[in-house]
């Protein structure tokens, strides 16, 4: 008879009865093992409730994500935003705390996400579920740095973007650092200009970084055109560029 671990008892025990009333004694511990199976199935799904919901019966951000616990732990995070934010209403102020955190797994898949509420890691919590919800893929070339140099406006803000070499590294603002690693961009170089809030070069980077924000003969949605290589066209992947010179792309590195 074997006994799976438990809370107390961590191992998994075994019990080989040998007796004259070993098939009866054998029938009843497997009776027992099974009610104790559904119980402690039952005790499990009731913890797993309680931890869904918390004190004030609110539903945890992360339960109900597109991946498992395992596949959330390979994900690069990086919380670059966190500050205490005022509401003025007609009765007071109210503080709550706000954060913006950038998820990515390092091989092309990236997003951000923000959250508030009235504790910073229940907002990170928030932000986090929000930026796997809005992760996308990016455009590499050889799976290490972006195809052209790209150029994007929010605001005051002015970032330019040159690919790089192999063993170059990511030269850049420190929040376009942590988002290109995140999007797995290994050799980049980076320049803002003008204003270099973090809240407007991140949402402008993901804005430049991600395909789809600018279609074809279209803006941007920002006020701006998003200029990268083509005015209005987004970034252009691999067979877009083969076709626009007429020959397929070599890779030339030489390990």
């Amino acid at each position: 008879m074997e006994f799976p671990p438990t809370k107390r008892t961590p191992h998994a025990n075994r019990v080989v009865i040998r007796s004259i009333y070993e098939q009866r004694l054998n029938k009843l511990l497997e009776e027992d093992g099974q009610e104790e199976s559904e119980n402690r199935a039952r005790e499990e799904e009731e913890d797993a409730e309680e931890e869904d919901a918390d004190e004030e019966g609110e539903v945890d951000p992360l339960a109900h994500l597109p991946l498992g616990r395992e596949d959330l732990d390979k994900l690069y995070k990086f919380q670059l935003i966190s500050r205490r934010i005022t509401q003025q209403t007609g009765k007071g102020k109210i503080h709550r705390q706000y954060a913006l955190v950038v998820v990515g797994n390092g091989d092309g898949l990236v997003g951000y996400g923000e959250g508030k509420d009235d504790e910073l890691p229940r907002a990170s919590d928030k932000a986090f579920a929000a930026a796997v919800r809005n992760m996308d893929y990016v455009e590499r070339f050889e799976k290490r740095t972006m195809w052209t140099d790209m150029e994007t406006k929010l605001g005051s803000t002015h970032i330019i973007l040159r690919p790089r070499p192999v063993g170059f590294g990511l030269r850049c603002n420190p929040n376009v650092h942590q988002v290109l690693k995140a999007a797995g961009i290994k050799d980049a170089s980076a320049k803002v200009w003008g204003s270099r809030n973090p809240l407007n070069v991140i949402k402008a980077l993901f804005r430049v970084l991600q395909g789809g924000n600018a279609p074809l003969a279209m803006g941007d949605g920002f006020g701006g055109k998003a200029k990268k290589l083509d005015k209005g066209s987004g970034l252009r992947n691999k067979s877009a560029v083969e076709r626009d010179r007429g020959r397929k792309l070599v890779d030339l590195r030489t390990y």
